[in-house]
């Protein structure tokens, strides 16, 4: 995928996750794409290494999906955690 799909992405898979993992979050539209990029490379990982998935890298791919949004709620459940006061 190149950078604009990845931006595109990212955006639209945290967007999703912060809809169903509602709350205090951080930032506007931009830590949005940042969340969903990270996410995305995130769930990736567990895809691959973790359930044995291989290489998905198609946008349209339902598993591509799955991973980023599953990933990027991941990371707004651990960001939680770490500011919990």
């Amino acid at each position: 995928m190149g950078i604009l799909t990845w931006i595109i992405f990212g955006l639209i898979a945290g967007a999703i996750a912060k809809a169903i993992h509602p709350g205090n979050d951080p930032g506007g539209w931009i830590v949005t794409i940042i969340i969903g990029i990270v996410g995305s490379f995130l769930g990736g990982a567990i895809g691959t290494y973790v359930l044995g998935w291989g290489d998905v890298d198609s946008f349209w791919s339902p598993k591509s999906w799955l991973l980023a949004i599953g990933g990027s709620i991941l990371l707004l459940f651990l960001y939680r955690m770490v500011t919990k006061k």
